[in-house]
C-alpha cells in the first residue's frame, strides 16, 4: 500500500491519442527484456464499454511493446460466452496476429497453467486458482472499463476485472469456483481477495464511455470522454465509482462513503491499494481531463 498516488487523465475525443497521452505521463516501469502478462475486459463480445475498445487494446499493446518485452501475452477468461469466439468475434486474435503478441486462452488451460492459492482469512471456501500466466509474469497490465454489474459485483473497474484471471474450473478439480462467487453473499470481499494475490504494475480505464446502471454487457450509456491510467487499483476504482456518482448511478454505487464500499474497503484493507481518498491526486493532462478531475474531486471530497 503506498501513502499517495497519481491518476492521469486525459481526454479522449482521440481515444489513440488520449490513451498515449496518460502513457506518455505515467512512468512504465522496466519491460525490456522482461515478461508482460495483459488484463484486458473481454467478459463478453459486446461492444465497449462491454468489452475492451479494440483501438485502445491497439494502442496500449503498442506502446508496450516498443518497450522491447521478451514476450506481451493476453490472458483472458470471458463470464458470458466461449472465450476463443469472444477474442475472435471482438477482433482481439487478428489484432495479436498483426501486432506480434501472445494470446492464451484461460478455459483452455490444463492443471500446469494455474497456481492454486490458499490464505488464511479469505471468503473462497476451497481458495481459488490464478492463471499462471499472471502469477508467474515480470509485470502485469490491465485495461478496464468504467461500467456497473447488475449481478452482484455493483460496479466492475479494475479489482472487478481480476476476476477473468481466475478459473471457473480446473482440470482434476471438480468444483465450480465461480458458481460459488456468484452465489456468494461475500461476492464484493471476494472480488477484492484475488487482487492481493495479483502484481498489477499499470491500469488504463477507458472512461470515453461507460455504463452508469445495468452491465457488465449493456445498459444506461453515459459519455465522461477520458482515459485514466495509475498504478493503484484502489484508486482507480475510486475514481471509478466517482466518477458514476458524478452523473447519476445505481444506489448500490452511488449511496455512502466511496472507501466504505465493499469491493474497495476490503482491498484496502489488504494493501492491495490506498486507504483513503486523501491519498488520490488526479493529474489532469488537458481541458477534458481537467473537467474529468473535478468531476471525480467533487465526490471523493465527500469522503472526508
Amino acid at each position: 500500500m503506498t501513502d499517495r498516488t497519481d491518476l492521469f487523465i486525459a481526454g479522449a475525443a482521440d481515444r489513440a491519442a488520449g490513451v498515449e497521452a496518460v502513457l506518455g505521463a505515467f512512468d512504465l516501469p522496466g519491460m525490456a527484456g522482461t515478461s508482460v502478462a495483459l488484463k484486458a475486459n473481454f467478459n463478453s463480445a459486446d461492444p465497449f464499454p462491454a468489452s475492451t475498445h479494440i483501438e485502445t487494446l491497439d494502442t496500449l499493446c503498442t506502446a508496450i511493446l516498443a518497450e522491447r518485452p521478451s514476450r506481451l501475452t493476453l490472458a483472458e477468461r470471458s463470464g458470458m460466452g466461449l472465450t476463443r469466439q469472444v477474442l475472435d468475434r471482438t477482433g482481439v486474435l487478428a489484432l495479436a496476429q498483426q501486432r506480434g503478441f501472445a494470446v492464451v486462452v484461460l478455459d483452455e488451460l490444463d492443471r500446469t497453467g494455474w497456481q492454486e492459492i490458499q490464505a488464511p482469512g479469505l471468503h473462497w471456501s476451497r481458495g481459488f486458482f490464478l492463471a499462471s500466466a499472471f502469477a508467474r509474469a515480470d509485470h502485469v497490465v490491465q485495461t478496464c472499463c468504467l461500467k456497473t454489474h447488475r449481478f452482484g459485483g455493483h460496479f466492475t473497474f479494475s479489482l472487478k476485472n481480476a476476476v477473468g484471471c481466475v478459473a471457473r474450473t480446473v482440470p482434476g478439480v471438480n468444483y465450480d469456483f465461480m458458481n460459488e462467487l456468484h452465489t456468494s453473499p461475500r461476492q464484493r470481499l471476494m472480488i477484492a481477495e484475488i487482487s492481493r494475490f495479483l502484481r498489477t504494475d499499470l491500469v488504463v480505464m477507458d472512461a470515453t464511455v461507460g455504463f452508469a446502471s445495468g452491465g457488465p454487457d449493456k445498459g444506461k450509456l453515459i459519455q465522461p470522454g477520458v482515459i485514466i491510467a495509475g498504478a493503484d487499483r484502489v484508486a482507480i476504482d475510486a475514481a471509478g465509482v466517482a466518477l458514476l456518482r458524478s452523473y447519476g448511478t445505481v444506489p448500490d454505487v452511488a449511496n455512502g462513503k466511496i472507501f466504505g464500499l465493499e469491493q474497495i474497503a476490503r482491498a484496502a484493507e489488504l494493501g492491495v491499494g490506498i486507504a483513503s481518498a486523501d491519498a488520490i491526486r488526479l493529474v489532469p493532462l488537458d481541458d477534458a481531463g481537467e473537467g474529468a478531475a473535478h468531476r471525480i474531486q467533487e465526490q471523493l471530497d465527500r469522503d472526508r
